[in-house]
């Protein structure tokens, strides 16, 4: 039995999402205890590099719905609730951090590819979470589908 009741599940929705939430559901007692999250770049955070650019057009809401849909889409397949289903924009290990002390979760099940270089465990968004949460961190190895 998981003494685990509030498990942060951090999924990137164009990544293989699917090994993260299936490792999450192996350590909780119910979908219940899920709260799925994903965290988008916002565009405020291009905005420094479009130098001269109209920053009128820049307009996250279309992005911001169809990734909502997506999200809406994959915690109905695993059974996750409505009301556990969150989409934040920003940079993706503050919001992680920030999201799951405002929960006050347990634990955090983030992917990683282990790609960043010189970080060959983790990745950049997973190392910055692990060394910056009180909760625990489970990682869980993901694969490019090639």
């Amino acid at each position: 039995m998981s003494n685990y009741k509030k498990i942060v599940v951090a999924i990137d929705i164009s990544a293989d999402y699917e090994t993260v939430i299936h490792k999450a559901l192996t350590v909780c007692q119910s979908p219940d205890d899920l709260r799925l999250v994903y965290i988008p770049l916002s565009a405020v955070y291009i905005q420094p590099y479009l130098y001269g650019a109209d920053y009128s057009v820049i307009d996250d809401s279309d992005r911001m719905a169809r990734a909502q849909k997506k999200l809406d889409d994959i915690a109905h397949k695993f059974g996750i609730k409505q009301e556990n289903v969150h989409l934040k924009a920003g940079d993706a290990s503050d919001e992680i951090q920030n999201f799951a002390n405002e929960i006050h979760a347990d634990l955090i099940v983030i992917g990683t590819h282990g790609r960043s270089g010189i970080k060959l465990l983790l990745g950049s968004t997973a190392n910055a979470v692990l060394h910056g949460v009180k909760q625990d961190v489970l990682a869980v190895r993901v694969h490019d589908q090639k």
